[in-house]
């Protein structure tokens, strides 16, 4: 299974889900370009969503593996959606958490474009100064056990900001699958952290337009998986359950 996070964190978020998912499935974590362990490339075109599916199938690829499943967080949700509509032959099942970009409708999106040059030129600018002034800096985050908030601050220490700056250009205004989402092919699970007030009305509409989808709704807020380990756990490993190989 593919775990992808989410902008500013890294793979020390799916750390409360290893052990758990590895009964079911051999996780495989990357980290998006520039977080955790991952260099940042120069080129723009790198952080393109179509670039990083291109990744993805070449991860596939080296691990020799027929299919597998995928599962997004947050920006890594519109990640791997968008490698499950491009590569439906290859998912075998796919499950995704709340994405306010992955599902981001036009005016979200325009808002996002407009607002993204500012903020990035300050990042390029201050660098980790600038970047933990952000909303979904870690830092802020009040539900996470104590030790993975302390592993995703190591790696927030660790953000190159050039990387992020080019996540906020690039990736983020091109990451919404919100139109082909409803030609969904594969069996899907939707990991609603349903304290995330904000995301209510696209869970609504996500649960109403997509296909083949399940939901199953959380003691969590936007930190989905590490707010609510046991539930989140629960869940996927069931839903793998029902979806074998």
């Amino acid at each position: 299974m593919l775990l992808v996070h989410g902008i500013l964190s890294s793979a020390a978020q799916w750390q409360p889900n290893l052990r758990a998912l590895s009964q079911v499935c051999q996780p495989v974590t990357v980290e998006l370009w520039g977080h955790g362990n991952s260099p940042a490339p120069d080129l723009a075109q790198a952080y393109e969503p179509q670039s990083y599916v291109a990744q993805f199938e070449h991860i596939r690829n080296q691990l020799q593996a027929a299919q597998w499943y995928v599962c997004g967080y947050s920006l890594g949700a519109g990640l791997t959606t968008r490698y499950t509509l491009d590569h439906a032959d290859k998912v075998i099942a796919h499950i995704f958490t709340n994405s306010a970009s992955g599902f981001a409708e036009a005016d979200q999106i325009r808002r996002g474009q407009t607002e993204a040059p500012q903020l990035a030129s300050r990042i390029v600018e201050k660098g980790l100064s600038a970047i933990e002034r952000i909303p979904v800096h870690p830092k802020y985050a009040r539900r996470l056990p104590d030790d993975v908030k302390r592993a995703l601050l190591a790696d927030a220490d660790r953000l190159a900001p050039q990387a992020v700056a080019q996540t906020l250009l690039t990736t983020n205004p091109q990451a919404s699958v919100r139109e082909r989402i409803v030609h969904n092919p594969r069996p899907a699970l939707f990991c609603f952290g349903r304290h995330e007030r904000k995301f209510q009305l696209t869970r609504d509409w996500l649960v109403r337009q997509v296909p083949c989808l399940e939901e199953v709704q959380l003691n969590a807020g936007h930190g989905v998986n590490m707010e609510d380990v046991a539930g989140f756990n629960q869940a996927v490993t069931d839903f793998i359950e029902r979806h074998p190989l």
